[in-house]
Order: C-alpha cells, then structure tokens, then sequence
C-alpha cells in the first residue's frame, strides 16, 4: 500500500508512529554505552606476559589478555570468586580491580590459592 492511497489522517498517524519509533530506538542505542559504564570492568595485572593471545571465557564473560593485562566487562560477580576463576585460567593474579575497587593482599593470596590447586 503506497501513501498516495492513504487518507490525510492515516498518513499522519503512520508517520507519527516512525517518528516515535525511530525515537525510541535512539533513546535506546544512547543509553547502552551508559549502562555498560555504570557495570564498570575487570582489570586484572599478571606477574608474567603471556605467551599465546590470551582469550578465554570465565564465568561466561569474555576475557581479553594483552601482555601482562586482562580485561573484561563487570557481570556483577563477586570480586574474590571471580579472580580464583581468572587465576585459573591464565595464572597467578598479582592485581584486581573491579568497579568496587581493588582487591586486598589477602583477597589476593585467596585469589591465587585457585592456581596452586590446579
């Protein structure tokens, strides 16, 4: 159905449907990276540089290695479980920091107890 058939009304309506659902898809693509910085990141030093490109999933969030560096978006995990699993992963943590701060020398030491088991 061409708009040359629809009556003024109709077409009024119709074009103020697209206006408020192209606006409404704008509000949405702006407020994303918003939300995504209030979650924050995962940054994690490793004593060592890591050989191989270092990618993997911990508790289902991508990891990125770079060097001695990890990064990932914040899940809202708790801070000490989530360094065992990142420790790991990839090895001894020597820092982590989280959008709630950095972990502690004992919540490090807890952290790494996850590489010695392994």
């Amino acid at each position: 159905m061409s708009s040359a058939n629809l009556d003024p009304l109709s077409r009024n309506l119709l074009i103020g449907v697209l206006a408020l659902a192209g606006t409404l898809a704008s509000f949405a693509a702006t407020t994303a990276p918003i939300q995504a910085a209030q979650r924050g990141a995962y940054e994690v030093t490793l004593p060592r540089t890591l050989d191989a490109s270092g990618r993997g999933i911990v508790s289902g969030t991508m990891w990125c290695s770079e060097g001695a560096r990890c990064a990932a978006p914040a899940n809202g995990e708790r801070a000490v479980s989530l360094c065992g699993e990142v420790a790991s992963q990839f090895g001894e943590v020597s820092r982590f920091a989280g959008p709630q701060g950095e972990l502690g020398s004992d919540d490090l030491a807890r952290c790494n107890a996850a590489v010695v088991r392994r």
